[in-house]
């Protein structure tokens, strides 16, 4: 019987890590259906409770990251998307999310914000050059910021990625010019 007890103690509580991990995946995956629900306030409640139980599952960061800035909850988001970055800096996803959550709203944006967004952007973009929607993004700041050239050109690089991105081919249209990029000359 005391084999049994320590066994069962081994297995529970709040000191073993494996069923930590289980329950914050359990969260994770609860929080991610409330996301795709559009019921950030909700999924913020579990995923934050799972990034509390387990903060190495950097699925929960990108989640919980995504659901604060869904929120309106910038700082809140950099503070998870900052501490995922130093756990897994090669993941193009916390980059991605941590722009966003630098940025804030675009047009409420001050010139720090877009700054560490459009780094946070360009790393993302180092580690893959094709991930979606960035250079599109990086389009809106740089149109924001009234640097025309630089917008087109990422709008240029978006339709590269997908050429079917007719949002990056409108903007193009927008600044005055046509979705093809110009010759070198």
């Amino acid at each position: 019987m005391k084999n049994g007890r320590s066994s069962r103690k081994a297995t529970s509580g709040n000191g073993d890590g494996g069923e930590r991990r289980k329950r914050a995946r359990r969260l994770l995956n609860e929080g991610a259906e409330l996301l795709r629900q559009r019921r950030p306030k909700d999924a913020a409640d579990q995923l934050s409770l799972a990034w509390q139980l387990d903060p190495t599952l950097i699925e929960v960061a990108i989640n919980l990251g995504g659901a604060y800035v869904m929120q309106g909850r910038h700082a809140e988001a950099v503070n998870v998307l900052e501490a995922a970055s130093h756990i897994q800096p090669e993941n193009v996803m916390i980059w991605i999310n941590l722009a966003a959550a630098y940025l804030g709203p675009l047009e409420t944006s001050d010139d720090g914000g877009q700054q560490q967004a459009i780094a946070a952007f360009e790393k993302a973009l180092s580690l893959d050059p094709e991930a979606p929607s960035v250079n599109y993004n990086l389009g809106l700041i740089y149109t924001q910021r009234g640097e025309k050239e630089r917008a087109a050109a990422h709008f240029w690089r978006a339709l590269d990625v997908d050429s079917s991105d007719d949002d990056a081919r409108i903007r193009l249209r927008q600044l005055g010019y046509e979705d093809t990029e110009p010759s070198d000359g």
